[in-house]
């Protein structure tokens, strides 16, 4: 039974992913199990009430599990009422594959066209940074996910992301004919990429953890240190170097999301929106996809707690959520 067809009231016996979980202490002062599960379509917060210290130690996270319970909801929101769960094992035959949740292309496919922007790339200095890094990184990009949670949480979710953003700075650039379209596709290409080792995922495209320094210093300062490091290898302008550099530390624009400087070029503006709008249209896609037309979604947290609505007005052929482009 997949999450994105569960209903209030469905009796649920299948397999999911299980992607997290904590014990609790609930207000009664016993001990339950909180779990986040998942499939393909998306996940469901589970409760495994009254719990056992069997049930505490006998599950970790990025498991398969075999669940039965029942839904309900819980703040207008879906919830899984645990009755029984075990691990998965070989005699159930699931795949581990059939679960995670997986960008809509290939790595492979996805790489390529990242790699035909860097080709467009005329300047010389910005192309060896850009080509040097994404070289390095070529073989965790393919699987990494941009997040924990929350937008391109999925496996090559942060090649998705990258490749998605340089799309629309394609098209933008058309429009906004003045811009140093070279400094926007290097910027784009580099602004996350210091999550690569901010955080440890594992070939499932699963983050695992935090690292050390993912904690101590966060994706944009990693990020700025590399091109700083390679900048100064390659011989590369000091300037060219410094507006790359800018780039990523004022791409989330606000201090309190970690850019202590808001941008001040304007290649820099267009990737603080073109990163924002990529993000919302990724989230807003994954929740209507699981709507009903002509209803609203669940309140989505990370658009701010909004439900949104599924029209019922049928789009133009190739419309429905389809991500369409040149490129391809």
């Amino acid at each position: 039974m997949l999450i994105n067809l569960l209903k209030p009231g469905d009796a649920v016996l299948g397999f999911f992913l299980l992607k997290s979980m904590e014990c609790k202490t609930s207000s009664n002062n016993k001990k339950y199990l909180d779990l986040t599960l998942a499939d393909k379509t998306g996940e469901i917060n589970g409760k495994l009430w009254d719990c056992t210290e069997e049930d505490e130690t006998g599950f970790h996270e990025h498991i398969l599990v075999k669940v039965k319970g029942l839904i309900g909801e819980w703040q207008n929101r879906l919830q899984l009422k645990i009755e029984k769960i075990r691990p998965a094992g070989p005699q159930d035959e699931v795949s581990m594959e059939d679960f995670i949740p997986t960008a809509p292309e290939s790595s492979e496919q996805m790489y390529g066209v990242v790699l035909r922007y860097v080709e467009e790339i005329k300047n010389k200095d910005i192309q060896k940074i850009v080509s040097r890094i994404i070289a390095e990184k070529k073989d965790r990009l393919l699987f990494y996910p941009a997040a924990k949670q929350n937008h391109h949480a999925v496996k090559a979710g942060l090649l998705y992301h990258i490749k998605t953003m340089l799309v629309v700075a394609e098209k933008l650039s058309t429009v906004y004919p003045w811009i140093n379209r070279d400094l926007l596709y290097g910027g784009i290409i580099l602004h996350d990429m210091g999550k690569i080792d901010e955080m440890a995922a594992g070939e499932i495209g699963l983050i695992v953890d935090y690292t050390v320094e993912g904690q101590l210093l966060g994706h944009i300062v990693q990020g700025i240190k590399e091109i700083d490091q390679i900048a100064k290898e390659e011989g590369v302008d000091e300037e060219v170097s410094l507006l790359l550099q800018h780039m990523l530390l004022s791409h989330h624009y606000e201090p309190e999301f970690g850019s202590p400087k808001r941008p001040m070029i304007p290649e820099a503006e267009l990737l603080h929106y073109i990163d924002m709008i990529d993000a919302r249209m990724f989230d807003m896609k994954n929740a209507l996809e699981n709507t009903t037309q002509g209803q609203f979604s669940e309140r989505v947290w990370v658009l701010h707690n909004r439900k949104l609505y599924k029209t019922s007005f049928h789009p133009p052929e190739g419309g429905d959520f389809e991500h369409a482009e040149r490129r391809g």
